[in-house]
């Protein structure tokens, strides 16, 4: 690969497309003891769930369908829909579309979804997101029945120092978090980001981590985080600099119209949950005005909403 491509796979994608390291990697995760030459068939898609870089890894081994991702900025709530949506483009492709007409019941594999959390937010060794978390607040249908559909995803922090069972059952995972924290650590330190990605990539190698894989791919993975960090540092400053702006620039131009200078993405998060819940309970404006107290920023919100469904998500 050159270092002056467009770099669209991540680190981990790349460190993980070796199927003895993706089934350790499982097998650390699940508990399982599958062997490591036991057949993998990778099921990855393209720009489903991420646009810019490839964090995720699909595959069919022993009857499941893992879903993988890692994720390295601050973990996004709105991960069982993604995963929900993944699905069944997955499945779309490993079936046959004709198949599920036919009266007899196809089979197919069971879906598992896991998240590797590994960025610098305080979050804890393990969390499960639901997608019936998102559901609206609606009344019981007749005779009580609630929904039903569910998702569960399963999210495990795998920064160094954490889920140490994880790490030590997996020697590759267990390299990329040193790495990774070593390269963090450089930079508290005051090294530049290219400077610090390359002293840690030193350091492993002196230290007989990840040697092989930081040799071979030495400038791929001098590319792919700086690309990778920097633009996840540039998400942070554009919110920023939006919210010091009144979101006048580097919005689409319905949130532009609709957000007062200098509210915080917070407050307008939480209007948006509140308004949401009190129209799936069939208020009108007037009750929803009066109930929440809104004031007139609030209330333009209320008046375009569907310009802040994305603020579901904050």
């Amino acid at each position: 690969m050159s270092a002056n491509r467009e770099y669209k796979d991540s680190m981990f994608t790349v460190l993980f497309s070796d199927n003895e390291k993706l089934l350790s990697l499982y097998n650390a995760i699940t508990g399982c003891e599958l062997p490591l030459d036991t057949p993998v068939e990778i099921a990855t898609l393209d720009k489903v769930l991420f646009t810019n870089r490839h964090n995720d890894i699909a595959f069919v081994v022993n009857g499941k369908l893992v879903i993988l991702i890692e994720h390295q900025s601050s973990v996004n709530e709105n991960m069982p829909l993604r995963f929900l949506i993944y699905l069944a483009r997955v499945y779309e492709e490993l079936i046959d579309s004709s198949a599920v007409y036919k009266s007899s019941l196809l089979k197919i594999p069971k879906p598992d979804f896991i998240v590797l959390y590994n960025g610098t937010d305080p979050f804890p060794d393990e969390k499960i997101l639901r997608l019936s978390d998102a559901f609206m607040d609606a009344p019981e249908a007749v005779g009580g029945l609630g929904g039903s559909l569910e998702l569960e995803v399963r999210v495990l922090n795998v920064n160094e120092g954490r889920n140490e069972d994880i790490l030590k059952k997996c020697e590759t995972l267990r390299g990329y978090a040193h790495y990774v924290g070593s390269a963090r650590e450089y930079q508290k330190m005051g090294f530049d980001l290219e400077a610090a990605l390359t002293k840690a990539a030193e350091d492993c190698i002196n230290e007989g981590i990840l040697v092989s894989f930081l040799k071979t791919h030495s400038s791929e993975v001098l590319n792919m985080l700086t690309v990778e960090w920097n633009l996840d540092d540039a998400k942070k400053v554009w919110r920023q600099e939006a919210l010091e702006q009144g979101l006048e620039q580097g919005l689409e131009q319905g949130l532009e119209q609709g957000l007062e200078q200098g509210m915080e993405e917070g407050k307008v998060a939480k209007v948006v949950k509140q308004i949401y819940r009190k129209k799936s309970k069939m208020k009108t404006r007037e009750q929803i005005i009066d109930e929440l107290d809104l004031d007139e920023s609030e209330i333009k919100i209320l008046d375009n909403l569907s310009d802040y469904e994305r603020y579901l998500s904050a």
